[in-house]
């Protein structure tokens, strides 16, 4: 699991555009996946060697200058708390505002390393001009240009100095996050778990991340139950901050092997819960939804098949994830949905003899092969799976550069037909021979 680095600061000081330079470059080096410019205040990032994941608080603001004050405020004190390392992002051309201070004032308190980015410095002047910065008692700054990236290799290369290594807990039991809004259910669904069976084994006080792992049994199946819902404190944080629940989710769903993600019926499939959903899926975990709060809905004949169609149509292209309607009140289907994380987990861990994937897959691209571009015609060879944590394929043939996106997922479908991957995210490379 990666450290977490969270930028903060006043809005227009040029937090997002340096966040877009750390998370391209990880995206330079990694296929791009569909689906996962989705959130444009998460992304990972990867410097020497070292992977971490980045927040970018600012994207999260809303309001006019005087609300602006008081988010800036719990955004801050939400970083403070949550990330690993906070970098604090000021404007030369601006020079030092009341809000920096206030923010400075926030930041002199705390023990976590902190990294002050003096940007738009692209001429001498204004590297002269950034001395000023010293008067807010948070030491050394680093001067940057977000927009053409001068600098920001050094800022680098210090915050990847000071990242641990975490190491996680040993742990052979698979761990199921229970994720979503506030108030979607969560703790409601654990408890009606946990509190009917009383299996508990052992309460492990959780890794290094301050979440809570309960050990349970069923089905003749042991594994953690990853709550970080009801089990932490209150935040000084409103819970209803879409920022809260990102933040939040960002570290359990980095712990985890499943992530069940509960929905509130009542409220339908919302942008944050998406938010959620492309976190997991960027993460490559296994994932399930559950729809909770269902014997709430007034129902007809369709409404069910309605609202997972309407699930279906948000979540697409990785539309191959299972959904159950459940109520953690009445207790209905919660055991299915325990039943269906052990299945997605199985999934996740498939490893597909490179014999049989040649023998089924060339036989189906032969068939229905790449179409020709250009007049030239892809020709696959071979393919395997790659030997990693989570399922990854590679097709080698004579021309990948040109096959696109569509036949990708068709390749993509037909696997998941035949070998079944249900709510398992799958990456598909094609690569010269």
């Amino acid at each position: 699991m990666s450290n977490i680095v969270a930028i903060v600061g006043r809005p227009n000081v040029g937090k997002s555009t340096l966040f877009n330079r750390l998370v391209q470059r990880r995206d330079a080096i990694v296929d791009a996946v569909s689906g996962v410019t989705r959130d444009r205040h998460y992304g990972k990032s990867n410097w020497n060697g070292k992977e971490f994941s980045v927040i970018d608080t600012g994207g999260y603001t809303v309001g006019s200058d005087d609300i602006f004050e008081e988010e800036i405020r719990k955004q801050v004190n939400l970083a403070i708390e949550e990330a690993d390392i906070i970098v604090f992002v000021v404007d030369v051309e601006e020079g030092i505002s009341p809000m920096d201070e206030e923010v400075a004032k926030l930041l002199r308190k705390v023990k976590k390393p902190i990294f002050m980015a003096v940007n738009k410095v692209d001429n001498s002047m204004r590297d002269a001009n950034a001395v000023e910065f010293y008067n807010l008692g948070l030491g050394e700054y680093y001067t940057i240009s977000s927009i053409n990236g001068s600098g920001t290799g050094e800022l680098l290369d210090a915050m990847v100095e000071e990242m641990t290594d975490i190491i996680e807990e040993e742990t052979e039991l698979p761990r199921f996050a229970v994720v979503g809004r506030p108030n979607a259910g969560k703790s409601s669904f654990i408890n009606a778990l946990i509190g009917e069976e009383r299996n508990i084994v052992t309460d492990i006080a959780g890794t290094t991340r301050d979440t809570v792992d309960t050990k349970y049994n069923r089905f003749g199946f042991d594994f953690n139950l990853v709550d970080t819902a009801g089990i932490r404190k209150k935040s000084k944080v409103k819970e209803d901050l879409e920022f809260y629940s990102v933040m939040r989710a960002v570290k359990t769903i980095e712990l985890c092997d499943v992530a069940i993600l509960v929905l509130d019926a009542t409220r339908g499939f919302e942008g944050q819960d998406e938010n959620i959903f492309w976190l997991a899926e960027k993460n490559k975990k296994g994932i399930i939804i559950l729809v909770n709060k269902w014997d709430l809905v007034e129902k007809e004949t369709n409404t069910m098949r309605d609202f997972e169609a309407q699930i279906r149509r948000e979540i697409a292209p990785f539309t191959d994830v299972p959904i159950i309607f459940i109520s953690a009140l009445t207790k209905q289907r919660i055991f299915k949905a325990i039943e269906t994380a052990v299945e997605v987990y199985e999934n996740r861990k498939k490893r597909i003899t490179t014999s049989k994937l040649n023998d089924t897959m060339l036989e189906i691209i032969k068939h229905n092969p790449p179409p020709s571009n250009k007049g030239k015609f892809v020709k696959v060879k071979y393919c395997m799976q790659l030997p990693t944590p989570t399922p990854q394929f590679v097709f080698f043939s004579n021309l990948p550069q040109y096959v696109k996106d569509p036949y990708k997922r068709y390749v993509e479908n037909k696997m998941r037909e035949i070998f079944d991957f249900k709510g398992v995210p799958i990456v598909i490379y094609f690569r010269k021979k």
